[in-house]
């Protein structure tokens, strides 16, 4: 099962640590662009890991948030459109006053439709998702280090309401949409931010640094219909000082746009409860193996699940509800 080795064996961390994603058709490739080679060799050395040092440091990145809010910052965008080969017919057409604004650019209305059935488990952004189980004891391991939610969170009390759960890795790249919605109608509780450094995201440097235990993140929970209560977290990444969450409104509504990153790589994590929502089987075995699944914001990635008194699973497919053996 992911996440039983909690003792972390530091050979694992030697050799390559290249990573892999696969598609929801099965399809698995190598993640070698120029930046996860530079990141791997970065990360590999004390020298590299000196000269990252004062990167990610969040007064830097501020300063450097204000280079790319300029008007001068904008020359930089076709450059890296056609470096990235993103398809600009996805989003609102605009003039970019800054990298920044073109950054956070807006998908256009209906190129991210989002499953309004009520059983399914949506993801809430563009990304690479992995999925971990949480043990009994609230620890998981995600890739190979060792975290305690009760560190990712630092609430033990809170850890605890999530002990026998799952935790979700949304990875976002920097050619990803970077808005995110929330992922069910609810309730949102006060929100939690927690400073710190920002590493990058890349799993490279998740093999050096527990990142996700360092990282400026912010979180709440979100008190959904059909999930029960699930952690939302954002995680600030090298370069992307700013979490810019919409104004706390209370109610929530599946689909409805709960904030943005601005430039660079960034994660969300979710934490679901025990016995609330099943994986789908495709990104829960890609995960066991080490490799992250593309999903696009709003995409069907799990399912609802509540047992009834005879100890059956009711979980929901695409026609509402399917019926299976007690697990």
């Amino acid at each position: 099962m992911v996440g039983s080795s909690w003792c972390c064996d530091k050979t694992e961390r030697s050799g390559s640590v290249s990573s892999y994603t696969a598609d929801r058709q099965g399809h698995v490739y190598k993640n070698d662009s120029g930046q996860d080679r530079l990141l791997e060799k970065m990360y590999g050395c004390a020298p590299g890991r000196a000269v990252l040092k004062p990167l990610v440091n969040p007064v830097l990145s501020e300063l450097g948030g204000r280079i790319l809010d300029s008007r001068l910052s904008a020359l930089a965008v076709p450059a890296f459109i056609r470096h990235a080969g993103i398809d600009m017919r996805d989003y609102e057409k605009k003039k970019f006053r800054s990298y920044n604004d073109f950054f956070t650019r807006r998908i256009r209305e209906g190129a991210r439709p989002v499953s309004m059935v009520p059983e399914h488990f949506v993801s809430p952004c563009d990304s690479r998702v992995s999925v971990y189980p949480i043990d009994g004891n609230c620890r998981v391991k995600i890739k190979h280090t060792p975290y305690t939610v009760a560190e990712l969170l630092k609430n033990p009390v809170l850890a605890k309401r999530y002990e026998g759960g799952y935790l979700w890795v949304f990875r976002l790249c920097v050619d990803d949409y970077h808005r995110y919605i929330y992922i069910d109608d609810g309730f949102e509780s006060r929100r939690v931010h927690i400073d710190g450094a920002l590493h990058t995201v890349n799993p490279v440097a998740n093999d050096v640094y527990p990142i996700y235990k360092e990282n400026t993140r912010e979180y709440a929970l979100l008190k959904t219909v059909n999930f029960g209560t699930v952690l939302m977290m954002e995680v600030g990444a090298l370069m992307v000082g700013r979490i810019e969450n919409v104004p706390l409104r209370g109610r929530v509504k599946r689909g409805k746009e709960k904030g943005n990153f601005a430039f660079g790589g960034s994660t969300i994590v979710l934490m679901t409860q025990k016995d609330r929502v099943l994986p789908d089987p495709d990104i829960f075995f890609n995960s066991e193996k080490g490799i992250e699944t593309r999903v696009h914001l709003g995409e069907k990635i799990g399912v609802s699940e509540v047992k009834n008194d005879d100890g059956l699973l009711f979980t929901g497919n695409d026609d509402g509800e399917s019926i299976s053996e007690n697990l």
